[in-house]
């Protein structure tokens, strides 16, 4: 088999895909590597056959999640990154059950299960605790008489990773909705200056003594929602990549912290736009009338810093449920995984 070509069990090396399907397909194909070895060493029930039936289903729709073209729906709801983790944690919890009683495989199992365990299901688990005491009582040696307990244990974790996911997918979700619902507004207030003849400028010009001030000059102009929102959202970009220290990375297929950062650019530039018309209006205590455009710039700048107060909440949330997605990579006693 050549670099990109499928395998007798379809499965594909060097397929140019996200990392996140690149660490699936390779699961998968790791999968698909213990199944073929479980059915030529064993002679199967045929209640284990139609076991390794379903596992075979499982893999297939894995591999095709994974696989597949990233439609734009699936690019916005996560459905098939979903669907690709699921199938392969069902798929993992039904090679357990083929696992023979009476050979060495065994007696580890429980170890590795009790590790994914330990990760995704609190310390009062039923499951986990009563996993933990049989172990530890036989030396951490899994016996026939554990492995029904250690498929439950092992499913109910991967249900719960599941739910963890689900809410990364739901948070990122959220944060794409806002970034497309502030960035149409910040774009339909600069249509709305151009198509209408500076009807927006009426709200960002002011009046003091020397004569009227706009923000691109002396007289109304079309660009001038651009020219408030441009620098709103360029002061957003700034403060928001002074805050990237505080946002974790994360090596979930969500990208979560990418959205934080997106997210600033429009409510930094309609930031900027209210904070004009609030000054314009004399709600600002002490503010009436902007003497110049560097005033109203400036302004417009300081407006468009202050959108931290509301994203830095958003990093927050974002963090905790970067926080709640736990894996390997944490260590089970860390006070991130707790």
């Amino acid at each position: 088999m050549t670099m990109g070509e499928p395998d007798s069990d379809n499965d594909v090396a060097g397929r140019g895909k996200s990392s996140w399907a690149q660490r699936v397909t390779a699961h998968v194909a790791h999968l698909q590597a213990l199944l073929n070895r479980r059915e030529e060493v064993s002679d199967l029930s045929p209640g284990d056959q139609r076991i390794a039936e379903k596992v075979k289903i499982h893999l297939a729709v894995a591999r095709n999640a994974a696989g597949g073209w990233n439609t734009p729906v699936s690019m916005v709801t996560g459905s098939r990154i979903d669907r690709a983790y699921s199938n392969v944690h069902k798929a993992e919890v039904k090679l357990l059950k083929l696992v023979p009683d009476d050979e060495g495989e065994l007696k580890w199992v429980g170890t590795v299960v009790l590790a994914q365990a330990r990760q995704h299901l609190g310390p009062n688990d039923p499951r986990l605790v009563a996993l933990e005491d049989r172990l530890g009582n036989s030396g951490q040696e899994m016996g026939p008489d554990l492995k029904e307990l250690a498929i439950a244990t092992l499913l109910a974790a991967h249900e719960a990773e599941e739910v963890e996911r689900a809410q990364a997918r739901s948070f990122r979700n959220v944060l794409l909705a806002a970034v497309v619902a502030t960035g149409v507004v910040a774009a339909l207030f600069i249509v709305w200056n151009f198509k209408s003849n500076t009807a927006i400028s009426s709200f960002l010009c002011f009046s003091p003594p020397s004569g009227q001030v706009c923000p691109t000059g002396g007289e109304a102009s079309k660009v001038d929602a651009l020219i408030v929102e441009g620098f709103g959202a360029g002061a957003a970009a700034l403060a928001g990549s002074l805050a990237i220290r505080n946002i974790q990375g994360t090596n979930t297929p969500y990208s979560i912290p990418a959205m934080l950062v997106l997210l600033r650019l429009p409510v930094g530039a309609l930031s900027a736009l209210f904070g004009i018309v609030l000054i314009n209006g004399q709600v600002v205590p002490g503010l009436s009338n902007l003497d110049s455009t560097a005033q109203i710039a400036a302004w417009a700048v300081i407006f468009g810093v202050a959108q931290e107060s509301v994203t830095r909440m958003l990093d927050t949330q974002g963090n905790k449920v970067l926080g709640n997605m736990r894996g390997p990579e944490r260590g089970i006693g860390s006070d991130d995984a707790s």
